[in-house]
């Protein structure tokens, strides 16, 4: 089989857990702070060491551009890579907020969409832009120097960026409900449309697509200019 389909059909399915499982918590504990930033964690713990040895475990766009603008992936790649999250997010979403519904239990809305009113929380469109771009730029950053081979910390990538991500959300549920991934955000705002005919997630989403890309692109360029030895 081609590498490329390999990675992208394990990206599909990493981001296809972390949807699934992450907002599936998040719904089912009414979006509990604590039960829904450790679940984003665990996800990408249990994900770096399974498919990780494949893709690199992205399961972000913007993890992905991060990677881009560093060289360590083509623009093809880039491409590849992002159309298979956005998939396995979709299909991660439509599943858990089909379950919802079939149970008849409380619509998954508010609690897994992360954009829908925490963007007010934050300090309106500015402040909710200001807070997932830092959120974003701290994340990406993490993940761009652990997994440096020079860094020597391979084998413990996994665990730190779970750990870092866990950090993140439990920082920004209060503020923007956490996005930091524009895949997921995609995913949810349009399962919250064809599932309860709520469109204040879709119109928001816009913020959680463009915020997110631009704190990678600030990861990007803090590591180049901070590790990048002068040759």
């Amino acid at each position: 089989m081609n590498a490329l389909l390999k990675k992208a059909i394990a990206e599909c399915i990493g981001t296809f857990v972390l949807v699934f499982a992450a907002c599936g918590v998040a719904g089912f504990t009414g979006g509990s702070l604590v039960a829904t930033a450790l679940t984003f964690g665990l996800v990408i713990v249990a994900m770096a060491y399974s498919i990780g040895r494949i893709s690199g475990c992205h399961i972000n766009p913007a993890v992905s551009l991060g990677c881009l603008l560093t060289k360590r992936m083509t623009l093809k790649e880039f491409g590849v890579y992002v159309c298979s999250q956005v998939a396995g997010g979709f299909l991660g979403a439509v599943l858990v907020f089909g379950i919802f519904k079939m149970g008849k239990v409380t619509p998954l809305g508010d609690a897994c969409n992360g954009p829908v009113g925490g963007a007010m929380t934050a300090g309106g469109i500015i402040g909710a832009l200001l807070t997932e771009i830092i959120l974003t730029c701290i994340f990406v950053y993490v993940i761009l120097n652990v997994t440096d081979e020079k860094a020597g910390t391979s084998k413990k990538a996994g665990i730190i960026i779970g750990l870092t991500l866990t950090l993140v959300h439990l920082i920004g549920i209060p503020l923007t409900g956490t996005s930091v991934n524009p895949a997921r955000s995609i995913a949810t705002a349009f399962s919250a449309l064809i599932y309860n005919g709520t469109t204040t997630a879709l119109a928001q989403v816009w913020m959680f697509i463009v915020a997110p890309l631009a704190g990678a692109a600030c990861a990007a360029f803090l590591y180049k200019f901070l590790h990048t030895e002068k040759e």
